[in-house]
């Protein structure tokens, strides 16, 4: 489980970022680095979207450490939406585990989580010292790199798949992925609009029931009906990085849960590539995922049924984006969610998501 909240006034979770003190920062980077004491704390840039945001400077009386550092806490303008999607605690409860995640993501300092008031901190590093350039929509992948982020969530699926995920002690509080309620109420009809003239008529023809009831919540469910795993969850192209090396690394990880495979594989794959570069592609980079997955001969899932349950995948980015887009810039800035209703619109119909959720236990 999951570290308790402390008691110590010093490692309270912060209303605001000015309430980060150096002894506050120096009892949150004391277990990684336990020389470091902070002599001052500054905010160098703040982003407050769905989550507050902020980077820090951070300067030493004593010892060293990290010159910067980025925090993360809840919104409390947001704090329902990320209840009703995500989960409060799942990102914090994660890394405080200190289960092995063996793909490329953030090191975290310190995760604190104040569950009264439905708050959490995440210290962690500022992963512009590496080099990392955070990726969107409007600058997709190429085939190679989105191969090395295929490589690392298949390294993590193998090393929690079937009931290894379910006997980790330390994940003991992982929720399965289910269905949640609430975007039924998104104007489909808007986001059809802005899909351009070569939406599929398959996708243009949808309504927002028919979305919902026929092709997102019966993926969703078969979610724990399969082989389930350590999930990121959340992997769309807006939440990876790409190092100088060429590694593709994933943030955000607030919505982990448990359940199969294919969400985070395609839910990555559809929207990180380009419509070409998918089509030409995808067949390879799924062999590269079952190469990857380091599993006994006897657990590891065949090509077809991989090819399976990839094409039903579509469904769950299908349904986000389109909901997202049809939101306006309410959730996300319109040329982003629109990028990305387009990409899985078109892998909707190139994959023939619906005839491959018949064929699937939903």
């Amino acid at each position: 489980m999951t570290t308790p909240p402390t008691a110590d006034p010093a490692l309270a979770v912060p209303k605001d970022w000015d309430e980060i003190t150096p002894e506050w920062m120096t009892a949150a980077l004391s277990a990684t680095h336990q020389d470091a004491v902070v002599e001052s704390v500054r905010v160098d840039l703040r982003d407050d979207g769905t989550n507050r945001r902020a980077r820090l400077r951070v300067e030493y009386s004593a010892g060293s450490g990290p010159a910067t550092v980025f925090v993360k806490a809840v919104d409390p303008a947001h704090r329902d939406l990320v209840r009703l999607t995500s989960g409060l605690f799942h990102e914090p409860r994660l890394f405080n585990s200190r289960v092995d995640l063996p793909l490329e993501h953030p090191t975290v300092f310190c995760a604190l989580i104040d569950e009264s008031a439905e708050d959490f901190i995440l210290v962690m590093e500022d992963l512009t010292t590496r080099g990392a350039d955070p990726r969107d929509a409007t600058r997709p992948l190429s085939v190679e790199q989105a191969a090395t982020g295929v490589r690392g969530l298949a390294r993590m699926h193998g090393k929690y798949w079937g009931e290894r995920v379910l006997e980790e002690p330390a994940l003991g509080w992982l929720e399965p992925f289910v269905p949640w309620d609430g975007m039924g109420a998104a104007p489909l009809s808007e986001a059809q609009k802005r899909l351009g003239d070569d939406a599929p008529d398959v996708v243009m023809a949808l309504t927002i029931d028919g979305l919902i009831e026929d092709i997102w919540k019966p993926y969703i469910r078969s979610l724990t009906k399969a082989p389930q795993t350590l999930l990121h969850g959340d992997p769309h192209i807006g939440n990876t990085y790409l190092l100088p090396s060429g590694e593709v690394g994933f943030l955000d990880w607030q919505v982990a849960r448990r359940g199969n495979w294919s969400l985070d594989l395609g839910y990555f794959l559809q929207g990180a590539l380009t419509i070409e570069d998918r089509r030409r592609s995808e067949r390879h980079l799924l062999e590269e995922y079952r190469d990857a997955l380091g599993l006994p001969a006897d657990e590891l899932p065949s090509l077809g049924e991989i090819w399976l349950r990839y094409r039903a995948s579509v469904a769950h980015g299908l349904t986000l984006w389109l909901c997202t887009a049809s939101a306006g810039e309410l959730w996300q800035r319109p040329d982003i969610a629109i990028a990305l209703a387009q990409r899985y619109s078109a892998a909707y119909a190139d994959l023939q998501t619906a005839e491959a959720l018949a064929d699937i236990d939903t």
